[in-house]
């Protein structure tokens, strides 16, 4: 695999690359990962059985639609493919690990947010975790989050052992969304999709830089809450996002309507306590309706 991975890169960067060292290094539950590097350049590449390369594909894709809103550093893909049996995703390596500035993150994921399109979701589907996200485009942020969040989330969650209760609840909530949303129209932003702290970072200049997207666009307040779900980015960070990107009262209740989708996945993913977490969740927000 590596000679024909040394060849691709080479073809694509159009400078010659072999991979004198490679090296695995922490990438999740999902993919593997490793640095490659020959005396003069390094790169990080995902790798994942052949199945997997469509996910690669979209991951490259929204990294690039990201890039395009000129705001916040992400990684560049290199290229991606399938090399005998295993998918492959090359990425520029970036040196994480730099002091965080909350104040200019918060300025740029505003301002990330800023770049819109005409409709909700995206020209194409993608993954969230392993999980397909369905982004087909719709007028409606109320549609598209009842139709391609929640709904085919219980729909999976049903069919992988959740309770009839959850899947009742969750039709009771779907019913009644517009309830949580009065007066608030979202604008279709540019999202990352998957926005938790385990996906954002800084290098070694304090620059903030985000990575391994679920990207569409849609109401702004779902990154917010991702970012909320297990931690926070803390009050610095608010305060200078809202300076660039007033956030609605309302958010402090469409956090969790936001962070159920998650957490729906989450037990489609790993099964466990998720289903009565999210549960708990639906609760809550139909006492708010």
């Amino acid at each position: 695999m590596w000679d024909i991975l040394a060849q691709e890169i080479s073809k694509v960067t159009g400078t010659h690359f072999s991979i004198e060292k490679h090296h695995s290094v922490g990438g999740g539950d999902i993919n593997q990962a490793w640095q490659i590097s020959d005396a003069h350049t390094t790169f990080f590449l995902k790798t994942n059985d052949a199945d997997k390369a469509d996910m690669f594909a979209a991951e490259a894709k929204g990294l690039n639609a990201l890039a395009e809103a000129e705001a916040i550093r992400v990684p560049k893909p290199v290229c991606w493919g399938v090399i005998n049996d295993q998918s492959y995703l090359v990425m520029e390596s970036l040196s994480l690990g730099g002091r965080e500035n909350s104040t200019l993150f918060g300025q740029q994921l505003a301002k990330m947010h800023q770049h819109t399109q005409q409709q909700f979701g995206w020209h194409r589907n993608n993954t969230i975790g392993s999980t397909l996200q369905v982004n087909d485009l719709e007028e409606s942020w109320i549609t598209f989050w009842r139709k391609h969040r929640l709904d085919f989330q219980i729909d999976l969650a049903l069919r992988n052992g959740a309770s009839c209760r959850l899947a009742d609840k969750g039709e009771h909530l779907m019913t009644n969304l517009s309830a949580l949303f009065g007066g608030y129209s979202p604008r279709p932003s540019i999202l990352h999709g998957d926005l938790w702290s385990g996906n954002w970072g800084s290098d070694e200049l304090g620059n903030p830089v985000i990575y391994d997207p679920a990207v569409y666009f849609g109401d702004h307040e779902a990154d917010l809450a991702m970012m909320e779900l297990f931690g926070s980015p803390g009050a610095s960070f608010f305060a200078a996002y809202r300076e660039v990107y007033p956030i609605d009262a309302g958010y402090s209740v469409r956090r969790t309507l936001y962070n159920l989708y998650h957490i729906l996945n989450h037990y489609n993913l790993f099964r466990g306590g998720y289903a009565a977490q999210a549960e708990s969740m639906i609760d809550w927000l139909l006492a708010e309706i």
